[in-house]
């Protein structure tokens, strides 16, 4: 039997927001619980627009714990919840039999986690493999941790759950960039055939491009991250990759680091940038 939700899912790993909204406004007449997942993945679509406001107010008390915990991340990533409240509601949740069983609330748990590098935390939690999605955190949190032996071992587990998958695909991309070498190679070719084969999103291009980097081919690499930047001017990564490209490539990329403090003012490349300019201006400071 069809999955139904499976253009809805894979357009969320891949980074088509909109598309997912789309396709998910139009999946109608669904079973109960399939209804639920299809909501999870277009609220999540949202929050990554964006748009975190109309997913705190569509999703009320008595919407489902799926739907309740795409909520709490949300107000997290909103700040219109504390962080006590919310890891307060969390250590709840996962307290809960039923609760901790959910692969949402475990996901959002895992998720919210990693956002504070919590990664041992993060870690305990993704343990359940209650989802492929909760295995991909894991491989992240992994190299987060530089355990890319780890992370390793995580991406075959994934792989005996479904080889196939966009997930495992991308999660094995991450770490054969973080392996180096010829891996770099074999990841780019990963993201070249999940382009041409379902979209070419600004998620896409960042991968490629970060292959481009690590294989100092910096104009191949800029060439990915514009196509991104006219996808998406307000994405992050693209920001800071394009920062980082044009650094190399001796251009102006104020207009990049601006934009980019903006929306993500505790971006690592913000703050490497703004280390930088600091010992500028000391190291200015003791000349004058």
């Amino acid at each position: 039997m069809a999955d139904p939700l499976f253009a809805v899912r894979n357009s969320f790993y891949l980074g088509a927001y909109n598309l997912v909204v789309q396709e998910a406004s139009e999946l109608e007449d669904l079973p109960h619980a399939a209804a639920i997942e299809r909501d999870t993945y277009l609220y999540r679509a949202y929050i990554a627009l964006g748009s975190h406001q109309l997913v705190i107010s569509e999703i009320n008390e008595s919407s489902a714990t799926s739907l309740q915990a795409i909520k709490l991340l949300a107000e997290y990533l909103s700040g219109s919840k504390s962080k006590e409240d919310v890891f307060a509601t969390v250590g709840e949740w996962l307290a809960d039999v039923t609760s901790n069983r959910n692969p949402t609330v475990v996901l959002v748990a895992g998720l919210l986690y990693t956002y504070e590098e919590n990664y041992v935390e993060a870690l305990k939690v993704c343990r359940s493999n209650l989802s492929l999605e909760i295995a991909a955190l894991a491989v992240l949190v992994y190299l987060k941790m530089d355990r890319v032996d780890k992370a390793e071992q995580a991406v075959k587990a994934m792989s005996q759950m479904d080889d196939d998958a966009t997930l495992t695909q991308q999660a094995t991309a991450w770490v054969n960039v973080a392996l180096g070498g010829s891996m770099v190679q074999d990841a780019s070719y990963i993201y070249q055939e999940l382009g041409d084969k379902y979209n070419w999103t600004a998620t896409l291009r960042n991968g490629r491009a970060v292959c481009f980097m690590k294989m100092g081919q910096w104009e191949d690499a800029e060439a990915d991250l514009l196509d991104a930047f006219n996808k998406d001017a307000k994405d992050a990564d693209t920001l800071a990759n394009l920062v980082t490209v044009g650094l190399h490539l001796s251009k102006n990329v104020a207009r990049y680091s601006s934009q980019l403090k903006v929306l993500a003012p505790n971006h690592p490349i913000v703050k490497r940038l703004e280390a930088g300019e600091e010992a500028f201006q000391q190291a200015a400071a003791s000349m004058a």
